[in-house]
């Protein structure tokens, strides 16, 4: 697979990456539903052999437990060690719900349980998860990054749902390598500005969600929306419900349309308009299983002509 810079860095990554938030499992606010670490350890094996060279979680993916599955799946990888990327900023305590800081302290610290947690001597990308309400807080968080940057515990750093003015803030303090922002073709958003800003600074892009959390993919369907279960996030969300799913699903016959003609999948079809993007360094792509991963990963080397972009765009 062919390799892109990633920012200021050093990092050459394949055009997709493995997503592990769903993996983190059904058992916190934002889960996905039950999950099988065995199938999700095969399922990063599976991407590693196809030729992925980074993995991409977060602290916050199942409270510590997806950066638990990441390093199990390191552990019996007999291949060369993919890069690791991780987040910090969302936390949480006995209770189990999720909060935010970007304090100093509090960043250190989950640097710390992080690096503990993927049994990894340093992180070779940390992202801020979410910006604070606080801009002063923000600028804390970020002082905090680009110190454990010149201790050696990250090799780089990143963020992630930052907006322009916030990338120019962090960006007066220590140089930034990558925003994380999401982009499919449901959420558009990010190129009216974002893009060209990082574009113009030198700041990767790496996109989530580019199958618009599954919706995407051709599996989801009607019933199936409507069937998820208690403890997946997205039976609350407003894009896997009426009047919005029927769009979507439309959406998605389209995708299944210019996918069929090149024998693709409708979500490899949509991480590659994602990747049509010049700005855009690589797409995140989550999967669960195998044969998940092996129905996307293919995006990495599938180019969208003019006239299918444009259809696709409706």
């Amino acid at each position: 697979m062919n390799t892109r810079k990633l920012g200021n860095s050093d990092l050459h990554i394949t055009p997709v990456g493995f997503g592990a938030w769903a993996i983190g499992g059904g058992d916190w606010q934002f889960g996905w539903g039950a999950q099988n670490d065995a199938q999700s350890v095969a399922a990063i094996h599976r991407a590693l052999e196809l030729g992925v060279n980074w993995i991409d979680t977060a602290a916050v993916y199942g409270l510590g437990h997806s950066e638990e599955v990441v390093a199990k799946a390191l552990k019996e990888w007999q291949g060369e060690r993919p890069y690791v990327f991780t987040k910090c900023g969302m936390v949480w305590g006995a209770d189990r719900q999720v909060g935010y800081s970007l304090k100093a302290e509090s960043v250190r610290r989950e640097c710390e349980a992080s690096l503990r947690r993927l049994g990894v001597d340093a992180i070779d990308l940390y992202q801020i998860h979410w910006s604070a309400d606080d801009l002063a807080e923000t600028e804390e968080g970020w002082a905090e990054m680009a110190k454990l940057q010149q201790e050696g515990k990250v090799r780089w750093i990143g963020v992630c749902n930052f907006s322009v003015a916030e990338l120019e803030a962090a960006q007066a303090i220590a140089p930034v390598t990558s925003l994380q922002p999401p982009y499919n073709l449901i959420r558009r958003d990010i190129e009216a500005e974002l893009l060209l800003w990082c574009e113009r600074a030198g700041v990767g892009t790496i996109v989530y969600s580019p199958m618009a959390s599954g919706l995407l993919t051709g599996a989801m369907t009607r019933e199936r929306a409507a069937a998820l279960p208690a403890n997946d996030w997205r039976g609350h969300n407003a894009e896997f419900q009426e009047p919005k799913l029927s769009q979507n699903l439309a959406l998605v016959e389209r995708l299944k349309a210019v996918g069929a003609r090149h024998g693709r999948t409708p979500g490899e079809a949509a991480i590659a308009w994602t990747l049509r993007q010049p700005a855009v360094t690589a797409a995140i792509v989550g999967g669960r299983n195998p044969k998940q991963v092996e129905g996307v990963v293919g995006a990495a080397d599938f180019r969208l002509s003019a006239e299918e972009i444009a259809e696709l765009e409706g």
